[in-house]
């Protein structure tokens, strides 16, 4: 009986042999886990948006000049720099309200940083009794907030280091090396400005305000990391 010889493709015997020679690699044990971190903060740079406009009382024009000089010394009286009083940005100079009727209605638009909402309330007071109506918060922050957000970082990668660490004592194992670490904070959205508001018409007749009518909302810092870790 006479046995055929049997030609297999070069291409199989090829990777046959590569098969052979390297097994498949096991991947080492590791553990993914998140950790988070955040804080909250009192806001102690409040920014105030103030709009000076020419005006007429008792047939009497007052100019922006005029009342802008009435506005410093009151920030002057309540012991305001005066640096943190700024003309905004594309309105540093005079423009035109109403070109209709006859003379130029002009106004400014500023910005003012305050330090707290004592100080905040105590500056709309004095807005009130200038007649300078068109005020109000624009935004608020804090002035430490690039170093609070690097420790609320590394209180989330301690975090998932710690959550690793407990969950593999749980099954009589040990944390190894960290293999990744990814920030998976999302971008940062400005945050509701007030928590509290309480008008002056909500007092009865009569009665004083409280000397610091306005809270405003703390402001969260936070942070996500992913962490990989080897199992030892």
């Amino acid at each position: 009986m006479k046995i055929k010889n049997i030609l297999l493709p070069a291409a199989l015997l090829f990777t046959a042999g590569i098969s052979a020679q390297n097994p498949a690699i096991e991947e080492k044990p590791y553990i993914e886990v998140n950790g988070n971190g955040e804080m909250e903060v009192v806001p102690d740079e409040i920014y105030v948006s103030i709009t000076i406009r020419e005006r007429s009382t008792n047939k009497k024009t007052i100019s922006v000049e005029e009342q802008e000089q009435n506005l410093k010394t009151a920030l002057k009286s309540l012991k305001v720099d005066l640096k943190n009083l700024s003309v905004s940005g594309a309105n540093a100079d005079f423009v035109r309200v109403d070109w209709r009727k006859k003379g130029v209605i002009t106004q400014k638009q500023y910005s003012l940083k305050l330090s707290n909402a004592t100080v905040l309330g105590q500056v709309f007071t004095e807005l009130d009794k200038l007649e300078i109506t068109d005020s109000y918060v624009s935004h608020v922050q804090h002035s430490k907030i690039d170093s609070l957000r690097k420790v609320v970082k590394i209180m989330a990668i301690k975090a998932a280091k710690n959550k690793a660490d407990y969950l593999l004592a749980a099954i009589g194992e040990k944390t190894g090396k960290v293999l990744i670490v990814r920030e998976n904070d999302a971008a940062y959205y400005p945050q509701p400005i007030w928590a509290n508001v309480r008008k002056s018409e909500d007092y009865n007749s009569g009665s004083e305000p409280p000397a610091d009518p306005i809270d405003f909302k703390k402001i969260k810092v936070e942070s996500s990391i992913y962490a990989k870790f080897g199992i030892q």
